[in-house]
């Protein structure tokens, strides 16, 4: 019956997005360059296809992960790989498409906050006992969790840290805050008329909720229990920042680039950003001297990160045999290490890590702080849950409504989505 009520929702979903959609079949790569089943000159390998949907239209992604992809195809004869990039507008949709009209793939790449909304479809296999999580950081491992069951792997992580300007901080007297009160004191000195102290993104959308939730976190408080002292005294933190002055109300304006320009024009001192701006904030100001920390935790609470990235998915009744075989071999530290390096991505397993950034003393950061992050959700409904958390901080942060009338108000939508 789960699995009856969640194949309508997905019917319904595509219904809805049939209404406004023309064309949209994915883009597929040339058969030959994704390692097809065929040999030069048409010769058929016998070789099982396992058919591979990503999202990615970054040329360098599809390079790196079509090469991993030749690798493996050449490395055996029982499976051949074959990828296909479809639109990251369009992923979703046909996804769901695919769960009605029995049109999937063997195996995707999806976005991690995702993937309970799909395993709870029944489309995912079931991977519990064929691939060893064991080495994994646990973050991940949830985020491919749902019911207690594996429903896919990791495929790359990055997470959410501290930068500060180390000239300002030294220059103010400010020593790297490891808690909120010292966060907060901080800020409100390193603020004047030109700068403000602190930011992150706090847009009211996923983006926003990825860089508020390792508050609620922190504070040891979780989407079930929001409208709680903890949830409370994350959105009073948040609120007290702005009131202060010591971050900027537009926040509420700024994506995870703006806030990272900001940074790098030095009108805020610290940010919360991801690993992936290292590269072009190396690239675009290498005079500009910076480090990375910790995310500052609550006082009485707990260090706290997000994670960002994708996972594997396996499609239940498609090639599973093939796909595992694939996903076993992509788990190793090589390919884990090539790929990641090629993506700016964190290896999901902590000593693959330590190797793919040593001697990076900010990269480590990030590697330590991944000890600490913690998947969003994971639930079948978290778009309508993150909702609920983006539309509190947004009233808090404009002083629309106080902490506690946020946090009430949020717990009531999330409780009706959790039935």
């Amino acid at each position: 019956m789960k699995k009856l009520l969640a194949m309508c929702l997905a019917l319904a979903l595509c219904l809805t997005m049939l209404a406004g959609c023309g064309n949209n079949e994915p883009t597929v790569t040339d058969p030959e360059s994704a390692g097809g089943s065929e040999a030069a000159g048409g010769e058929t390998t016998g070789a099982q296809e396992v058919e591979l949907w990503y999202y990615w239209e970054n040329e360098g992604h599809q390079v790196a992960l079509q090469a991993a992809i030749d690798e493996y195809n050449a490395s055996q004869s029982s499976h051949s790989v074959v990828a296909k990039y479809v639109p990251f507008a369009d992923f979703k949709k046909q996804l769901s498409i695919g769960a009605v009209a029995e049109a999937l793939p063997d195996m995707v790449i999806l976005d991690s906050p995702d993937h309970a909304s799909y395993a709870s479809m029944g489309i995912f296999a079931d991977l519990t006992g064929k691939i060893d999580v064991s080495a994994y950081y646990q973050g991940p491992v949830d985020s491919c969790t749902y019911d207690g069951n594996l429903y896919g792997v990791l495929f790359g992580v990055n997470c959410l840290a501290l930068f500060y300007n180390e000239d300002m901080l030294k220059e103010a007297g400010v020593e790297v805050p490891t808690t909120w009160t010292e966060l907060q004191a901080a800020a409100e000195a390193l603020s004047d008329d030109s700068r403000y102290g602190f930011a992150f993104s706090a847009l009211q959308n996923e983006e926003g909720t990825f860089n508020f939730m390792p508050y609620v976190w922190s504070a040891k408080a979780d989407y079930t229990n929001f409208n709680s002292e903890e949830g409370i005294k994350a959105l009073t933190f948040v609120q007290d920042m702005v009131t202060s002055g010591a971050m900027s109300k537009e926040c509420i304006n700024w994506t995870q680039g703006d806030v990272m320009n900001q940074f790098i024009s030095g009108n805020v001192a610290m940010m919360v950003n991801g690993c992936w701006q290292i590269p072009t904030m190396r690239s675009e100001a290498p005079d500009l001297n910076w480090g990375v920390s910790l995310i500052p935790m609550c006082d009485d609470g707990q260090y706290a990160s997000a994670i960002g990235g994708e996972n594997y998915a396996v499609i239940e009744g498609g090639n599973v045999d093939g796909a595992v075989d694939f996903l076993n071999y992509m788990m190793g530290e090589a390919v884990v290490t090539e790929l990641m390096n090629a993506f700016g991505y964190i290896a999901g397993i902590d000593a693959i890590a330590q190797n793919q950034f040593d001697g990076d003393e900010d990269y480590l950061v990030f590697v330590e702080q991944m000890t600490y992050a913690k998947a969003r959700g994971p639930h079948e409904s978290w778009p309508s849950i993150s909702d609920a958390i983006s539309l509190a901080f947004n009233q808090v942060m404009t002083e629309t409504a106080a902490p506690a009338d946020a946090a009430a108000e949020a717990q009531a939508t999330i409780d009706s989505v959790l039935g």
